[in-house]
């Protein structure tokens, strides 16, 4: 059997036509390294993936008499302002920096949310992942846990 038009994971883009596409969704820490990401049809609303995300983050680090599982806040867009993510986040003890729809302006979460961009930046630098003409799912994630991987090695002091 072949597989579909386009590959498994991708959906008709909202914003160019119609056209078959797929969209990264990635969390990041505040240096921009990839802690989570996953794909999805460019067609599925952001915050359709974002309690697997959430759940998959790995475990924080804190103090040796205070150990935690989750970070202490989650800054996000206006993609993910619905009372479901919200309760995801607040159920785990994480304090929710999430713009309102309609209410927030863009530059203020912007102080944050650019780190990001900059990392969906940094991926796109990867020709391979920037158009995604893999139909095999399975090459295109591994394509990506590889970018991910070249972002988090060269983030790492360099000694001579």
């Amino acid at each position: 059997m072949w597989p579909a038009p386009g590959g498994s994971h991708t959906g008709p883009n909202p914003t160019d036509r119609g056209k078959l596409g797929s969209k990264r969704h990635v969390v990041t820490d505040r240096t921009g390294i990839t802690l989570v990401s996953c794909v999805t049809g460019a067609n599925r609303h952001d915050s359709v993936v974002f309690e697997e995300l959430i759940d998959d983050l790995p475990a924080v680090r804190g103090l040796p008499c205070r150990p935690r599982r989750w970070p202490e806040r989650l800054h996000a867009d206006k993609g993910y302002d619905f009372h479901r993510c919200r309760d995801h986040l607040k159920r785990r003890g994480i304090q929710d920096r999430i713009a309102r729809r309609g209410i927030e302006r863009h530059d203020r979460l912007g102080r944050h949310r650019w780190v990001v961009e900059r990392t969906h930046a940094w991926l796109a630098a990867f020709g391979k992942l920037r158009v995604r003409f893999e139909r095999s799912i399975q090459t295109h994630l591994a394509l990506l846990s590889l970018a991910c991987s070249v972002i988090c090695v060269r983030s790492l002091p360099q000694f001579c």
